[in-house]
């Protein structure tokens, strides 16, 4: 059995809750939103069936279970097809209402084309409520304080980047209405990427409540709240280290990727489907969750293993590196050694990065050099732009 899909623009907010609700409820067509600010050339006015990668599959037509499709290329990947059914998007909504203390009115932070973006809207359905819309463009404190002031519901809620919850927290230092504003939500959930402890430590000292999250479009948004599983999510570790979840929330697979599903989602002799995340993790006997790093952000220099994300986390540590991100470079003695990219850290010195490191991670993970640029170059979803990083990284060589 298959049912239709259509492609709509993430800027009509109410159209797409409206084409959502249906999709959700199997009286409408599965929904694809896409990017309205950058739409692709057959995104709108070529039939949905043509010149579509994976393998060619016909988006004319998805299985009868999908409800939405999310199409995400990641920060390093080539594209990808998301299916999510009805009941994996309403369990999302119900684990995290209850997790967050209850339903509630969202206000939208994020583009509607991203599974965090539409999440608000599934959970917004889920509760009844209508979300309030940020303004289209630049992100800023103003702009939330004056959205936030049209939610009318008693709880609140909205879910944000880390690089977003930096611009709120900043200003809330500087300005009480908007601490004031932010106080009113009862969560913001922070994903897309790692959430600095001493960013989560500014919003705690103004009674903000911060939520760092974890998941991804295969698992419906997130479903690991400060490092516990919510709702029926479960997690293990894999014998080669890499995390893995299991629960309602989980995607159907990949549209017209079978290899890729397959080495993605697998089902134990019991019947349990996991989803392999490409994480390295561990799961604690109580069930909680540390996430290392990507399982392919691995490299190996002068014979060592070196987790890159590892060493990131630390340097974003270190006094005036807290945009840092580290990547890869080719060196001809060690093979590969880490280099530290950073636009706020000019009067950083490499030697007390690479002493610092080496006493937090082992002498391998010292950086090798320091590249200070005018500004990191970010992905849409506002992740920094790694293989542009990197490639930056083997210029400066």
């Amino acid at each position: 059995m298959t049912r239709e899909v259509r492609r709509m623009p993430d800027s009509d907010v109410p159209a797409l809750m409206t084409a959502l609700r249906a999709a959700l409820d199997g009286t409408g067509p599965a929904i694809l939103p896409f990017d309205a600010a950058r739409p692709r050339a057959d995104a709108d006015n070529a039939p949905v069936g043509s010149a579509e990668p994976n393998g060619g599959h016909d988006l004319a037509v998805v299985p009868d279970t999908v409800a939405l499709v999310i199409e995400t290329s990641g920060s390093t990947g080539t594209p990808k097809r998301v299916a999510l059914s009805a009941r994996a998007l309403l369990a999302s909504a119900e684990a995290s209402a209850a997790a967050v203390g209850g339903t509630g009115q969202w206000l939208l932070c994020l583009p509607a084309h991203y599974v965090a973006g539409t999440n608000v809207l599934v959970r917004s359905i889920h509760a009844g409520t209508d979300p309030v819309v940020m303004p289209e463009g630049h992100f800023d404190a103003a702009g939330f304080v004056e959205a936030s002031a049209r939610l009318t519901a008693p709880h609140r809620y909205a879910s944000v980047v880390p690089v977003q919850l930096a611009r709120l927290i900043d200003a809330a230092e500087e300005d009480a209405e908007v601490t004031e504003a932010l106080r009113r939500f009862d969560a913001l959930l922070v994903g897309g990427q790692a959430l600095r402890p001493e960013l989560r430590q500014r919003a705690e000292a103004l009674g903000i409540r911060a939520v760092r999250t974890y998941g991804s479009s295969e698992t419906s948004g997130g479903c690991v709240y400060d490092g516990v599983p919510i709702g029926a999510t479960r997690a293990r570790v894999a014998p080669d280290g890499m995390l893995e979840l299991t629960g309602p929330t989980l995607a159907e697979g990949y549209l017209g990727d079978p290899e890729r599903t397959a080495s993605a989602f697998d089902t134990d002799a019991d019947g349990t489907r996991w989803y392999r995340t490409g994480d390295l993790g561990e799961v604690a006997a109580d069930g909680a969750v540390t996430v290392l790093g990507r399982a392919d952000n691995v490299i190996i220099s002068g014979g060592e293993k070196v987790l890159l994300d590892a060493v990131e986390r630390h340097v974003k540590s270190l006094p005036g590196l807290g945009d840092a991100v580290v990547v890869a470079a080719d060196d001809a003695q060690w093979g590969q050694v880490p280099v530290v990219i950073t636009a706020t850290g000019a009067s950083a010195e490499l030697a007390g990065i690479r002493a610092s490191t080496a006493a937090a991670l082992g002498r391998a993970a010292a950086p090798a050099r320091l590249v200070v640029v005018d500004a990191i170059p970010h992905l849409p979803s506002g992740k920094p732009d790694r293989l542009a990083l990197a490639q930056l990284a083997a210029n400066r060589d």
